[in-house]
């Protein structure tokens, strides 16, 4: 092996060697052998320079200091690395299942309407949502509510004063009804949808109530859909989310858009809480959107979602669901 040669796979040697080792010791064992001064492989090379000619030995002591500079640059290098605390990704160990962290928390509205949908999903019903603005044909008209209707004050809205659709003012919803018009003028029967969302009234707040909250529409159309019908379902439904003991009772009322029309209340602490109104599709109604009365029935309820919520969690107040409280959103 000529004098180059050697040097050529000391060096190579001794890079792998310390590019391989895996901690302090076994560093400190590569240098022993590659950089020791009195034992060790670089004295092996280093004899090289004895054996050559006058001529050759200043080329070939350059050549040999260039290796043992390299080798010594690197061994430092690699000292220095292993010095270092470890990083996360050699720290942990992929490999591990891991525990998982739970960041944030659904809302208990959201975790309510997500289970709304599924209670609902099971029963048959599709999701549809519709716009949380809306026009005052949507909002009212098609709904049978005449002009004249108290519902329709302005003082009872939130009318968006700069806003105008080609259906004339409009306003922010005050009841998901909207939707059910909405899909019975593209949809033809039989239909069976629920719509979750936002509403807005100006109402005062309290306990029960807020300027704005959810509810749930739901719409069933088709030919034979009864009262019972829509009894049955609603039953099933609180039954299904608050169990099986639940108390729960239909009161005669009016909805310009249904007839009959029924409050719906559910037994809580030592009195009754209304969840929402519910009763027959006006045939008017029906008539507005092209359906035949004759063929077809329906029935519409439109449910409170915060009330369902309080009632499952024992909540007390409307508000807090609105407050950001951490301390009490952290329980859900």
């Amino acid at each position: 092996m000529t004098p180059l040669e050697a040097f050529g796979a000391y060096e190579t040697a001794a890079l792998a060697a310390i590019g391989n080792a895996q901690g302090p010791s076994e560093l400190e064992a590569v240098r022993i052998e590659f950089l020791g001064k009195k034992q060790g492989r670089l004295k092996d090379v280093q004899a090289f320079l004895g054996k050559a000619s006058p001529e050759e030995r200043p080329a070939l002591g350059q050549r040999f200091n260039e290796v043992k500079d390299r080798v010594t640059s690197a061994f430092e290098a690699r000292q220095s690395a292993l010095a270092q605390p470890e990083t996360l990704a050699t720290a942990i160990d992929l490999t591990i299942p891991g525990t998982p962290v739970r960041i944030g928390r659904e809302h208990p509205i959201s975790q309510t309407i997500a289970e709304f949908k599924e209670i609902m999903g099971r029963f048959g019903f599709t999701v549809d949502d519709g716009p949380e603005i809306e026009d005052e044909r949507h909002n009212f008209d098609a709904l049978n509510i005449p002009f004249d209707h108290p519902a329709r004050d302005p003082l009872e809205n939130f009318y968006l004063a700069t806003a105008q659709s080609s259906a004339g003012p409009v306003l922010l919803r005050s009841q998901t009804s909207t939707v059910q018009i909405r899909v019975m003028e593209r949809t033809k029967p039989p239909i069976r949808i629920v719509s979750v969302g936002r509403v807005y009234r100006p109402d005062e707040v309290d306990a029960t109530h807020h300027a704005m909250f959810h509810q749930m529409e739901g719409l069933m159309v088709g030919k034979g859909v009864t009262m019972a019908s829509l009894k049955s379902v609603l039953r099933l439904f609180a039954t299904s989310y608050l169990g099986g003991d639940v108390n729960v009772r239909f009161r005669p009322s009016f909805f310009p858009f249904t007839e009959p029309s029924v409050e719906v209340d559910v037994k809580w602490k030592n009195g009754w809480l209304e969840l929402g109104g519910a009763g027959m599709i006006d045939p008017n109604v029906l008539d507005a959107v092209g359906y035949d009365p004759e063929e077809v029935t329906g029935f519409a309820f439109g449910l409170g979602i915060a009330r369902f919520c309080m009632l499952r969690h024992g909540i007390t107040d409307i508000r807090r669901f609105y407050e950001n409280d951490i301390r009490f959103l952290s329980q859900f």
